[in-house]
């Protein structure tokens, strides 16, 4: 029988940062794994990194329309659970490609082929271990008044209007010119 203490935390989502920690610019994004939108948008994600490598890092933050997408919750779940294993990018990257195919024996095989080994895994996913790390984005979400998916941050600024590549390279031009003019003044 395992202790509290030996029990490994559980790293949350606001943890699981991509690309450069230290980097001036972090982009947030808040969506949803069965969205369209959301998929639609990830190639621009993936070029904004490469064209701002260094400068950049990205927190992906789960906030599933469960109303329209039953299978986003747990798809969600799923992530944080590759997360615990450092396999959050491939997990994040295999459930948008495959958003139309969700179940959790889906999920577990994904899981398997981007080189998880938590023996838990299914279970986690069918005891709803992560659940409360989704629930807690989703209240997070709310509480900044988002009400559609994909919601953008840039340094905590919402990106207001249409997403595209030319709005999100606005932002965080902005952004990096703000942090050059601080550290300046400095």
């Amino acid at each position: 029988m395992k202790s509290k203490k030996d029990e490994v935390p559980i790293k949350g989502p606001k943890e699981i940062i991509i690309g450069n920690p230290d980097a001036p610019v972090t982009i947030t994004e808040f969506g949803d794994y069965e969205s369209e939108a959301c998929a639609r948008i990830h190639p621009v994600v993936k070029e904004i990194m490469e064209t701002y490598e260094g400068r950049v890092n990205f927190n992906f933050r789960h906030f599933p329309l469960v109303k329209i997408h039953q299978k986003a919750h747990k798809a969600a779940e799923a992530a944080i659970a590759a997360s615990q294993e450092g396999k959050f990018w491939e997990m994040h990257e295999i459930i948008l490609s495959n958003r139309k195919n969700l179940g959790t024996i889906s999920l577990k095989s994904y899981a398997k082929e981007i080189g998880t080994t938590n023996k838990d895994f299914l279970n986690n996913l069918i005891n709803g271990k992560f659940g409360w790390n989704v629930q807690d984005d989703l209240n997070e979400g709310l509480q900044l008044g988002i009400k559609d998916v994909p919601a953008f941050f840039i340094n905590g600024k919402e990106v207001k209007g249409n997403i595209t590549l030319k709005t999100l390279k606005e932002a965080i031009d902005e952004a990096l010119n703000v942090k050059k003019k601080t550290k300046a003044v400095a």
